[in-house]
């Protein structure tokens, strides 16, 4: 489909979306395609109308899906179609007055202090495994960056003078961050030995920093899974995601009272807003032991 492909390419080109953000995009238009297919068959984008648009809706209340992707599904939608009436190739957007209903914000997951400090307990070997984890586990929750970000974190990324990683995030969009000295001596440890281990295995030349135990660069799954076994050697009882870092070091910034504006900095992101949330996260905290420890409510 000529008009998917093109839309896909104005998404990275024009837009600057990520690899990523242009697949979610992908995914969601090839469903809803498949879904016309497979219920009396796909003629065009053009002959689509809002009975199609209704009958998917009740398809993807059926499956029982999050408000929130259903929400991301329409977004998709509406985006494809506003292209397609920019470049005259449809003439309506029956995406355009469908409204989901807003659901409340789950509060991202982090760990406490004293998790964290648990969680690199595990971590003090002196194997290269050990030293590539022990890296990574700083970088993540010493930094805040994405772990899409710190898989394709190169050499040249890394200033260990002035203590600043440049991070390309979402959107091509570069930022710095700055990094301490427990990240940096893990990351002076890590490349002065350990990489160097893993990449002699198989002869690997690359510039990636992070590597599977092959020396091949490591994958974001590949994080998500070294950090799973992590989590099986402590007493910690819930499970884990690469995010949950990310979201305990802005919690713990504001916590030890960091300004806002420059948590947003931190992460990157785009909206004040998007960083406010860690705010409900600490003020959920602080109501959490205010009700346990209130002498009144015991």
């Amino acid at each position: 489909m000529q008009d998917v492909t093109a839309f896909l390419q104005y998404l990275l080109v024009e837009r600057h979306y990520s690899p990523e953000t242009k697949k979610a995009y992908e995914e969601d238009i090839n469903a809803f395609v498949a879904f016309l297919r497979a219920n009396g068959g796909f003629t065009s984008f053009q002959a689509v109308d809002h009975l199609d648009v209704s009958t998917y809706l009740t398809h993807l209340a059926d499956q029982q899906l999050a408000r929130s992707s259903v929400a991301r599904k329409m977004s998709s939608l509406r985006s494809f179609y506003r292209y397609l009436i920019r470049i005259g190739q449809a003439k309506v957007n029956p995406f355009e007055l469908v409204e989901t209903r807003k659901s409340h914000h789950h509060l991202p997951q982090f760990f406490y202090e004293q998790e964290i400090q648990e969680l690199f307990a595990v971590v003090d070997g002196p194997t290269p495994l050990d030293q590539r984890n022990r890296a990574v586990l700083e970088v993540l929750y010493g930094t805040g960056i994405r772990v899409s970000e710190c898989a394709n974190l190169t050499l040249s990324q890394i200033d260990f003078d002035l203590e600043l990683l440049l991070v390309h995030g979402k959107g091509n969009k570069d930022r710095y961050v700055p990094f301490g000295s427990y990240c940096k001596q893990a990351l002076h440890t890590y490349l002065g030995d350990g990489r160097q281990t893993l990449m002699a295995k198989l002869d690997q030349n690359h510039d990636r920093v992070f590597v599977n135990q092959h020396g091949r660069p490591i994958t974001p799954r590949g994080i998500e899974y070294l950090l799973d076994q992590l989590v099986k050697k402590t007493s910690l009882t819930s499970g884990i995601h690469p995010h949950m870092l990310r979201h305990s070091f802005a919690t713990h910034l504001l916590d030890h009272g960091a300004d806002l504006r420059s948590v947003q900095a931190l992460l990157g992101h785009a909206s004040l807003s998007t960083t406010q949330i860690y705010t409900h996260m600490t003020t959920e905290h602080l109501k959490t032991d205010y009700m346990k420890y209130y002498p009144k409510h015991n």
